[in-house]
């Protein structure tokens, strides 16, 4: 088998958040994804090791900001490559707290949503979570950053708890 192959499925590249009583905390994610129109559903996948996936647990919120092409390495490499165990990634970052308390990363960002968490699905390493869309804005009009886009053109690199890494053998 040749795992390459999931190479080819379309991904994104996006900013999932959540909270924690007062604490903030957000990721890179590329597996977003609609589930239905009515009601308005999404899907999230998390690595369970990620401190966002604990906050998600904890509030049964999380947000999804949606990231333009022109997003620069070092602003995903904040959000992608870095602990929120360690540093406030929200720092120096423009965001707002929705009613919710829920954080949304403007910067970068060609829109959000947020949702409640409505169900999840254990997939071993990760958690699907589903949710309702509770609220939504497009910020500005751009191009989405696709997976492909960041690893082609930005030449970006994939962390070891993202669904799609893959081991490399050694030869």
């Amino acid at each position: 088998m040749d795992p390459n192959v999931l190479h080819n499925i379309g991904y994104g590249m996006y900013v999932v958040s959540s909270n924690k009583g007062g604490l903030l905390n957000g990721q890179i994610a590329n597996t977003v994804f609609q589930i239905t129109s009515e009601p308005i559903t999404i899907a999230v996948s998390i690595n369970k090791k990620n401190l966002t996936h604990e906050y998600i647990e904890s509030s049964k919120r999380f947000s999804v900001s949606i990231l333009a092409e022109e997003t620069p390495l070092s602003f995903i490499g904040k959000f992608g490559f870095k602990s929120g165990r360690v540093e406030d990634k929200f720092k120096d970052t423009k965001f707002i707290k929705l009613d919710s308390l829920c954080p949304v990363a403007l910067d970068n960002a060609l829109c959000y949503f947020e949702a409640k968490v409505m169900n999840q699905l254990d997939c071993g390493t990760h958690t699907l979570f589903l949710g309702q869309v509770a609220d939504s804005k497009i910020l500005k009009i751009g191009k989405p950053m696709t997976y492909d886009y960041y690893h082609q053109v930005k030449r970006g690199a994939t962390p070891d708890t993202a669904p799609t890494f893959i081991k490399r053998e050694a030869v």
